[in-house]
C-alpha cells in the first residue's frame, strides 16, 4: 500500500479522534447546562447554547437527545465543573477548566501533566488577576455589517466585535455577566452562532522563543488530550 496510505491513514484516524473528544466534551457541556437548570431548552440558555455548538460539531442529533436524557435522570451522578491553575515551562500561565465525575482522579492527571511537563499546579485563584472573563460569540461575516451591527448590540452588551477576514467571521465580545443577554439579542434577530462560550481573555500576552513555544504547547496538548477537559486558557501569543 505504501507510505502516502499510511499517512492518509494516520490523517483519518486523527481527524476521527478530535472528533470523538469534541463530542466527548460537548456532551459534558451539555450534562453541565442540564445539571444547573433543566433539561428543556427553551427554558435553559446554556443548554441552548450547549446543543448549538453540539450541532456545530456535527455531533448526531440522536447521541444529543441522548445526552439530555442522560443528564436529567435521576440515577445520573452526573459531572461538576471544577478549575486548575498553574504554570507551565517558562513561567507561562495556565488556566484548565475541566467537567469531571471524579474530581480525584482529574487533579491527579492534571498535576501528573504539569509535573512531568517542566510546570508546577497552584492554587485557586492564583491567576485570576491575569485573565478576564469574556463571553464570545462567533458568527459569519458574509453579509453583514459591522457598525449596523454594533449599533444594533450595543445595549446588549457588546464590548468589541473583531472581523476575521481570512475565516470570514466576526467575533462578539461581552462581559462574562451579559453573556445570557446577548446570547437572547442573537436569538431574536435569527444571528445564528458557529460557537458561543465563556473564554478567559489574557490581561498580557508573553513572547518565547521557539524552542521554548514548543515546551509549553507540548503541555498544553497533554492536558486537552484528558478527557476531562473543557478549556485550557494560557498567556502564550
Amino acid at each position: 500500500m505504501g507510505r502516502g496510505f499510511e499517512k492518509r491513514k494516520h490523517k483519518m484516524f486523527a481527524r476521527y479522534d478530535k472528533m470523538a473528544k469534541g463530542f466527548t466534551r460537548a456532551g459534558r457541556e451539555i450534562a453541565l447546562a442540564v445539571k444547573n437548570g433543566t433539561d428543556d431548552p427553551e427554558f435553559n440558555p446554556r443548554l441552548r447554547v450547549a446543543i448549538q455548538n453540539a450541532k456545530n460539531l456535527n455531533m448526531p442529533k440522536d447521541r444529543i437527545d441522548a445526552a439530555i436524557k442522560k443528564a436529567a435522570g435521576k440515577d445520573e451522578r452526573g459531572f461538576e465543573e471544577v478549575s486548575y491553575e498553574g504554570y507551565g515551562p517558562h513561567g507561562i500561565p495556565i488556566f484548565v477548566e475541566c467537567a469531571t465525575d471524579n474530581p480525584t482522579r482529574t487533579v491527579a492527571n492534571i498535576r501528573m501533566y504539569f509535573n512531568r511537563n517542566g510546570g508546577t499546579l497552584g492554587t485557586s485563584g492564583s491567576l485570576s488577576f491575569m485573565f478576564t472573563r469574556k463571553g464570545v460569540f462567533k458568527i459569519g461575516a458574509e453579509g453583514r455589517n459591522i457598525e449596523d451591527l454594533e449599533l444594533e448590540l450595543i445595549d446588549f452588551g457588546l464590548e468589541e466585535i473583531v472581523e476575521d477576514q481570512e475565516d470570514n467571521v466576526l467575533y462578539i465580545y461581552t462581559d462574562y455577566t451579559d453573556f445570557n443577554t446577548m446570547q437572547k439579542a442573537l436569538e431574536e434577530r435569527k444571528i445564528d452562532t458557529i460557537s458561543a462560550d465563556l473564554q478567559r481573555i489574557p490581561n498580557t500576552y508573553a513572547d518565547l522563543s521557539p524552542e521554548h513555544e514548543e515546551e509549553v504547547l507540548e503541555l498544553i496538548d497533554k492536558i486537552e488530550a484528558d478527557d476531562d477537559v473543557l478549556n485550557v486558557f494560557h498567556t502564550l501569543r
